[in-house]
């Protein structure tokens, strides 16, 4: 039960926070480091009000432990955020395959072998979600260089997409291995998802002095964006900040919500559920922003669909549970 109401959030936070996101970077693609670190800020002041109690609390794992799972995850969200400079279309970034990454960590580190029908399952799901990504990334482009004016030559185009291919890459493995390190220190500490949420965004927070200029710019910018009228309360706020308020707002309960399912389900379960929630971003992505959805979309549609009740076994566990029901009647 609580791991159902855990992925329902997943898809109700991170879906709403993926439409926050895109009006943020709409108008000031640059604005990374000053997400992230609004995020990192509001769930530590959280955490110590709620979770640590002002400091009386002492966490049950390790700081050592923490620190590791700390810079994995700084490293990851940094890497993620600066990819937007480099002619990163948003559909791309929201759903780079982070299945099959999970999946060859899961083999080298923790020695695991999976059934066919996994390995199935996952070549199903990424083949589809990336068939969706290459035909909404090529729109994205060609509206991109019809709104643009400055030349580019293709071998610049390829020399930025190829640096920010390279770090979602970096980001994509890390937060893999971050995955599988959060499953081990479960199965050592027992389950601490709240203490997990809060220790793991209170600690980076020295790290983002480096990025102190560069988040102070973006600060400022969302400042003097164009004032929103708020509908309830007739308050006129600048339009970024009110953008940020959601994302960071929405993000808090997609991020409890991954830690949560973090202690209930395998770190490979766990990225299918953050690969699908993507997957119905980006569908979300291309009905709301009115980008068209072709044949090609449709197929990738349709392979996710069918990789995923291959992956969670639902059909063989309904046959399973046939006889058990005329039993009962």
């Amino acid at each position: 039960m609580r791991a159902a109401v855990a992925v329902l959030c997943v898809f109700l936070g991170c879906c709403t926070n993926v439409v926050f996101l895109e009006l943020l970077v709409k108008d000031d693609p640059g604005s990374g480091n000053l997400i992230t670190f609004s995020q990192f800020l509001f769930i530590s002041i959280e955490g110590f009000l709620f979770t640590s109690k002002c400091g009386t609390v002492k966490p049950n794992i390790g700081i050592k432990d923490y620190f590791i799972l700390v810079t994995m995850f700084f490293v990851a969200n940094v890497c993620n955020n600066y990819a937007f400079d480099f002619n990163i279309p948003m559909p791309l970034h929201m759903i780079y395959g982070s299945l099959i990454a999970n999946m060859i960590m899961g083999i080298i580190i923790l020695n695991r072998k999976y059934m066919f029908s996994k390995y199935l399952s996952v070549f199903m799901i990424t083949t589809g979600i990336a068939l969706c990504t290459i035909v909404s990334g090529k729109e994205i482009k060609s509206l991109q260089q019809k709104n643009v004016q400055i030349a580019t030559t293709p071998w610049d185009d390829f020399f930025w997409w190829a640096l920010g291919i390279l770090l979602l890459t970096i980001a994509l493995f890390v937060s893999a291995r971050m995955g599988i390190y959060q499953e081990e220190l479960h199965n050592r500490y027992g389950k601490n998802a709240r203490e997990a949420l809060y220790y793991t965004h209170l600690l980076p927070l020295p790290f983002f002095l480096t990025l102190a200029p560069n988040i102070y710019d973006h600060w400022n910018f969302a400042l003097a964006s164009e004032p929103l009228r708020l509908p309830v309360i007739g308050v006129h706020m600048p339009s970024l900040i009110v953008y940020l308020i959601g994302n960071v707002l929405t993000q808090y309960m997609c991020i409890s919500s991954v830690f949560v399912l973090t202690t209930e389900c395998s770190s490979l379960t766990v990225t299918l559920v953050i690969t699908l929630r993507k997957f119905l971003s980006l569908l979300f992505s291309i009905v709301y922003f009115k980008n068209p959805f072709t044949i090609y979309h449709w197929i990738g549609t349709l392979l996710v669909f069918i990789g995923t009740i291959i992956f969670t076994e639902v059909i063989p566990k309904i046959i399973q549970n046939l006889p058990k029901a005329k039993k009962v009647e």
